[in-house]
């Protein structure tokens, strides 16, 4: 049972460090993939009247379904938004120390980015990044319409 007041939750924007790494478990052979999320931070540092650029990597992991559709459809450099939730997950190494270390379950992957990027990339792409969702570049998002004034939803 959850706890009433208590979430998990992660959203990141960024773009993918490497090609995701896919693999089999062995025992129920279920799906998984690693890859890792890199985020920016600008902030300006006052001793040196400079902006600076603060790059986080964060480590991903998806499981099932999600899982095979990051292994078709996202590369190196896709810029995709994630939700997702923090797992700390424990084992001991080859030599006997125990390690540890903090993951971020996904549990929803969206499409960022101009079109030219996400084109071509078969019916999936398409079904991350719904039409009524506008995407950098996409000429309805520079020019606010959204087709018609049926489509106003109040």
């Amino acid at each position: 049972m959850r706890d009433i007041n208590s979430l998990n939750k992660v959203i990141l924007i960024g773009r993918l460090g490497q090609k995701p790494d896919s693999r089999y478990l062995p025992q129920t052979q279920r799906q998984v993939v690693h890859f890792t999320l890199a985020t920016n931070e600008r902030f300006f540092n006052q001793n040196t009247n400079e902006a600076v650029n603060k790059t986080e990597w964060h480590r991903i992991v998806v499981w099932g379904k999600l899982a095979e559709f990051c292994e078709k459809y996202l590369s190196q450099g896709k810029q995709i938004l994630l939700e997702g939730k923090l797992r700390t997950r424990q084992w001991q190494d080859k030599d006997g120390n125990k390690r540890s270390t903090t993951e971020i379950e996904a549990q929803n992957i969206v499409f960022l980015g101009r079109r030219e990027e996400t084109a071509g990339e078969g019916p999936a792409a398409e079904s991350q990044a719904p039409s009524d969702f506008p995407m950098e570049g996409d000429e309805t998002a520079r020019s606010g319409e959204s087709g018609g004034e049926d489509d106003v939803p109040f």
